[in-house]
């Protein structure tokens, strides 16, 4: 977002204090700076001299690209926020159009395939950080977040804080999972690894929280000693959590709590995955009578 320093960094600033106002998380501040940025770059002049006609070119030119559908639909929504509300012209928005994104399936572990690599998490940090993701369905960004004083083994449940969307909720702690923590507990302090109301997954420094691009090397490394022949990230877990669940027939309402999410109809695709229901639905065809042979008998 930089043609040039005089007349950019004021309007950087102003967009940036438009975030802060609304507490957008930083994740998401970041993607909209990225998104002005990638259209200063296009235009090779100040952003806030854009016209209807540049944005349509511009959304033509990242198609062109090969750019995303995903990442397509998060720079315009990134560009919305800064013709909306930090220059008050949304209507210079009206031919840039988001686009639909191809729904595809989650990769899902089976249940062996899910213990064949918590066994091969290369340390007992990492093996118990991936306990927690598959036992509660846990985003990555969740499990790292989580701090000792989190876990409550009265009410048998994990405080999540802060969750995506900024919200809190409850996840359930299951007796197996207790005691896999106790005992990473035990041998982190007895290590000098974690700090007293510290992070449950700290860092090579205490002080910081283990971070999710180190999970996730971890969940890479366990998957290749496992022979696991599938794409398996931390999200992996997330997704076999929810459809074990939902072939245990657990209900997808509360599925949907479990995971946090806001709509329905983001945990109903866990119906398309969850193969151990499809296998009990009888087949019409085996209701049907086997048919005559359509060959004459031999003489």
């Amino acid at each position: 977002m930089k043609p040039s320093s005089e007349a950019v960094s004021p309007l950087r600033q102003r967009m940036v204090e438009d975030m802060r106002m609304r507490k957008l998380e930083p994740k998401t501040r970041t993607a909209y700076i990225r998104a002005v940025r990638k259209l200063a770059t296009f235009l090779q002049r100040s952003p806030d001299t854009a016209t209807v006609e540049d944005l349509r070119r511009f959304q033509l030119y990242l198609i062109d690209q090969g750019t995303s559908p995903i990442t397509l639909n998060a720079t315009i929504t990134g560009l919305k926020f800064f013709f909306d509300i930090t220059l008050g012209r949304g209507e210079l928005m009206a031919r840039m159009q988001t686009v639909r994104v191809p729904q595809k399936l989650p990769v899902v572990l089976s249940r062996d395939e899910v213990t064949r690599l918590i066994a091969a998490a290369p340390n007992p940090k990492s093996q118990t950080a991936l306990s927690v993701a598959y036992a509660t369905g846990l985003r990555v960004s969740e499990v790292v977040a989580l701090k000792v004083t989190d876990i409550d083994s009265k009410r048998m449940t994990l405080r999540v804080e802060q969750g995506k969307g900024g919200k809190d909720r409850y996840a359930m702690l299951s007796p197996v999972l207790l005691e896999r923590l106790r005992a990473w507990w035990r041998l982190a302090h007895a290590q000098g690894k974690m700090l007293p109301g510290g992070w449950l997954f700290p860092g090579m420094n205490p002080v910081e929280p283990l971070t999710a691009r180190q999970l996730n090397r971890a969940v890479h490394i366990a998957a290749q000693t496992a022979r696991i022949d599938k794409r398996v990230t931390m999200h992996t877990l997330r997704h076999s959590f929810a459809t074990h669940l939902l072939e245990q027939k657990v209900d997808i309402r509360v599925i949907q709590v479990m995971l946090g999410h806001k709509k329905l109809e983001t945990t109903s695709i866990y119906t398309h995955v969850a193969t151990e229901i499809l296998r009990e639905v009888v087949n019409p065809l085996e209701a049907v009578q086997p048919a005559q042979s359509m060959h004459p008998s031999a003489p």
